[in-house]
């Protein structure tokens, strides 16, 4: 070989070594967690009658800071439906007037509940998580590449992509030895959201607990949020570490009778499996599922019937759910799937 093939050849050699793999687009981390610290989860849920979003995020935000009293806040998870990125725009900056944006996630979604009831257009739920006994950090992946593929002829493309994007953003969220949690707000439409969640299993184990939902489908509405800004095509994977347990559990209805019904035993059995005190209830739950419903505080005291009145709720309606599948899609030594029409229950306790 002479000498310019050979050098040639080192530097192809040096520049395979220069491109890694595709990172996430960005990532964060709160201070850890404290062996034996406060554990503090509050929800507030609000429905903007004067059509303000700045002004209903703001006063969302205040409500929250209130609620959490003392507790410094680690993340503040976010579920909106207000139409079109606009007035989206403007209720997360209502938000971050108030709350530093660097924590603010989430994504727009189809509705939100609370053991105080059930919302629908321009309202905001958010869930406040914080304390000194508990940790969070996150990642985001953008650019995904489905966002304009049919989940159907498409299915194929949509999984190797969404396998990577599922892969890439769990691998980037700041880890340690006490993660109990990883929740996920993305942009992947049941039945492609299965391939994500099959993406971060690959990182951290088929046992691992993960939850979470698929925001809004429809056009002007496929939002998710890193940081208090808006994003498309993209996802959001949240660690929650600390001292403190969680159980999980889900179930799938397609009409009116089994809505209610799984509803209500999924919860009962999530409830089953809690270990100290429970502390609050996330449920996130299928839009479809909500159609079916003449009323939706139907389904709301399903759930209560299980978990009391008592015991915060904070319930958000989704395109896709990840938790704990039905019997009938469930693969062995596997917790958690990503699928359609059901119901996932986490509910953290100390």
């Amino acid at each position: 070989m002479n000498r310019i093939a050979l050098w040639l050849g080192l530097i192809g050699i040096a520049a395979l070594w220069a491109v890694p793999a595709r990172a996430a687009d960005d990532r964060w981390h709160s201070r850890p967690a404290r062996p034996g610290g406060d554990v503090v989860l509050r929800i507030v849920m609000l429905e903007d009658e004067a059509e303000d979003p700045a002004a209903a995020g703001k006063k969302a935000a205040e409500m929250l800071k209130e609620a959490m009293g003392d507790a410094p806040l680690k993340a503040v998870l976010i579920s909106e439906v207000f139409e079109d990125l606009e007035y989206k725009q403007k209720l997360l900056d209502g938000i971050g007037e108030v709350i530093d944006k660097n924590i603010l996630l989430g994504g727009a979604t189809y509705g939100s509940y609370t053991q105080d009831g059930c919302t629908d257009f321009d309202a905001v739920a958010l869930l406040g998580i914080g304390g000194d006994g508990i940790g969070a950090a996150a990642a985001l992946v953008t650019e995904q590449g489905t966002a304009k593929l049919d989940r159907t002829k498409d299915l194929d493309t949509m999984r190797e992509l969404l396998h990577a994007a599922g892969e890439r953003v769990t691998r980037a969220v700041p880890k340690t030895q006490r993660d109990q949690l990883l929740i996920f707000m993305a942009n992947a439409h049941a039945p492609s959201n299965r391939f994500l969640v099959e993406g971060a299993q690959k990182v951290v184990g088929p046992q691992f607990p993960i939850t979470g939902g698929s925001v809004n489908v429809n056009a002007g509405q496929t939002y998710t949020y890193f940081r208090g800004k808006p994003y498309e095509d993209a996802s959001v994977a949240i660690m929650l570490s600390g001292d403190f347990h969680v159980s999980l559990s889900g179930g799938q209805g397609m009409e009116t009778e089994t809505v209610i019904a799984t509803a209500r035993d999924a919860a009962a059995e999530a409830l089953e499996d809690v270990e100290g005190t429970p502390l609050v209830v996330l449920a996130f739950n299928c839009a479809g599922r909500r159609s079916q419903l003449d009323d939706y505080d139907v389904e709301l005291a399903a759930t209560q019937d299980a978990i009391g009145k008592e015991l915060p709720l904070f319930g958000l309606y989704c395109a896709g759910e990840i938790g704990p599948v039905d019997e009938s899609e469930r693969q062995p030594g596997v917790l958690s799937g990503g699928t359609g029409w059901h119901v996932m229950y986490t509910i953290i306790s100390r």
